[in-house]
């Protein structure tokens, strides 16, 4: 039986918990008597409870974040009837601020705010001492990264095999845009580079092949993210995969050099361009040269061989509909893999809230807390952008309607609106926004096709068929059949092995000129 327990709710299985593993590494002498123990958000709270009471731990550590307070506040509330002995602390971003006004903080014995690599630790040591602080809520002190143990040996082999893999080579965000919680985290400060290596090294040698840095600025030091990607380079092996986080208009000739010599499929950026107006930036307080942006994106599209996941934020203050739409045009323009839309959400402690007012924006009281309106984006303009996001995401970003894509949002149409039109009649013949199934969404782009856009049958069963097959799918869907299509061919083999998503954007088929 373990004495300590430290347990979260993942958002999925293939996620780990990387706040709960520098925690168990940095536990010292207590490290023996603790454990982690990982759930879903899906799992059912009764049997999470009582899994919980079999281990019959004297101290559970949470870790609470915004897709999980809800079930976590659900558990603790049965737990402390089931476990009144157990003390209960809570801990992450969601309980790090605003902490008072919370359930959750007010069933829980301890909250600790910030960084708790080295204040949980204490907070066991003195009450398994019998020495319980008198203060509920700790304030954690910023700690020395030097001083940190690194917490890659806390994956295990199951991790490694199964789970993604999240390294950090700094933490912090020199920036300060209001809607993101990293503008809270200043400075920025770096690991120790040559130990980070080395447990770079060992991951690799225990068959890691995907790394997703959590650092929200990679490029901002040059000297360190030139010495890790030319670790990587000198490592290049089959399947590896890189995640990266850059600012969009910092991309220095230095760093130019080195990313033109990754393959197809082993780096991925994800660059978040959030807005494009330049008042709504001013308004947020978010620093970025947009034309650098632009040409930066251009250069790394038409010279090398990088996956491009970028983000765009739907609800800014200041934001009208068509600025948001002009937004989205000049980036899909520039041709990434993926435009991620995301819904302004109003996180804890954040300083979007200084615009509420002014701006008329309401907010759900409920996480994620979205953004339900605002004085120049009414509640249906958003909801039509939520419905934009989810079926942009199945067919925009997701590599399975590459020409497809290309056909439906032809100039010289403006991409944003057409697809706006094509993802509301969607929804009104669907009638709904998740679980379609992917041959049904093939059917239907080719119905909006053929029947809205009045595209020849010929040229989109063609184009259709193309990214049907192109991740190797033999089978022929109904809705095809009529048309005199070529069998499909195997492109397998020429593909790296990245990721499903990004595996699909660099999968190829060509079109034929005329049926076969």
């Amino acid at each position: 039986m373990s004495l300590i327990v430290l347990t979260t709710l993942n958002a999925r299985y293939s996620h780990t918990s990387f706040g709960l593993r520098y925690l168990l590494a940095n536990m010292q002498e207590l490290r023996g008597q603790s454990r982690i123990v990982e759930y879903t958000i899906n799992d059912h709270i009764p049997e999470i409870l009582a899994d919980l009471v079999r281990l019959q731990p004297k101290i559970i550590g949470f870790g609470v974040y915004i897709w999980n307070t809800v079930p976590i506040t659900q558990l603790i509330a049965d737990l402390k009837q089931v476990l009144p002995q157990t003390i209960i602390v809570v801990g992450g971003p969601e309980v790090s601020w605003e902490t008072e006004s919370q359930e959750i903080t007010t069933l829980a014995d301890y909250v600790i705010t910030g960084e708790a690599d080295h204040a949980f630790r204490d907070l066991c040591r003195e009450l398994l001492n019998g020495r319980p602080p008198a203060q509920k809520i700790i304030s954690a002190q910023l700690p020395a990264l030097a001083t940190l143990n690194l917490p890659y040996e806390e994956y295990s082999a199951e991790d490694v095999a199964h789970r993604i893999i999240y390294v950090e080579a700094s933490r912090g965000c020199p920036f300060t845009c209001e809607f993101c919680l990293s503008a809270l985290d200043i400075p920025v400060r770096q690991f120790p580079l040559e130990q980070f290596l080395q447990s770079m090294q060992a991951l690799l040698d225990r068959g890691v092949r995907q790394f997703k840095f959590v650092d929200r600025t990679f490029n901002l030091n040059l000297r360190v993210s030139q010495a890790i990607l030319q670790f990587f380079l000198d490592r290049l092996v089959d399947g590896l995969f890189l995640h990266f986080e850059l600012i969009p208009d910092r991309l220095p000739e230095a760093l130019k050099e080195l990313i033109v010599r990754f393959p197809p499929g082993t780096l991925q950026f994800e660059i978040g361009i959030q807005t494009y107006n330049e008042d709504v930036g001013k308004l947020i307080s978010r620093q970025q040269n947009n034309p650098l942006t632009d040409a930066n994106l251009d250069w790394l599209r038409q010279h090398s061989q990088v996956h491009l996941h970028t983000d765009l934020i739907a609800g800014l203050p200041g934001e009208t509909l068509e600025s948001f739409a002009e937004g989205f045009d000049r980036l899909f323009r520039l041709g990434p893999q993926e435009i991620q839309v995301g819904i302004l959400k109003r996180l804890r402690g954040t300083p979007i809230l200084r615009h509420t007012e002014e701006w008329q924006m309401l907010y759900s009281r409920h996480p994620p807390y979205e953004i339900l309106s605002h004085r120049l984006l009414s509640f249906d303009q958003l909801q039509s952008v939520r419905r934009f996001a989810r079926f942009w995401d199945l067919v925009g970003n997701s590599g399975n309607f590459k020409d497809s894509l290309r056909l439906l949002l032809r100039p010289p149409v403006s991409p944003f609106h057409e697809f706006l039109r094509f993802s509301e009649w969607l929804f009104q013949t669907e009638q709904r926004r998740h679980n379609i199934a992917l041959i049904r969404l093939f059917e239907r782009v080719f119905q909006f096709l053929t029947e809205q856009q009045q595209v020849d049958p010929m040229i989109a069963a063609q184009t259709l068929w193309a990214d049907y097959t192109r991740s190797g799918r033999r089978d022929r869907p109904e809705f095809l059949r009529p048309f005199n299509l070529p069998a499909p061919g195997s492109n397998a083999a020429s593909v790296p092995r990245s990721p499903d998503r990004q595996r699909r954007h660099l999968a190829s088929n060509e079109i034929p000129a005329e049926p076969a």
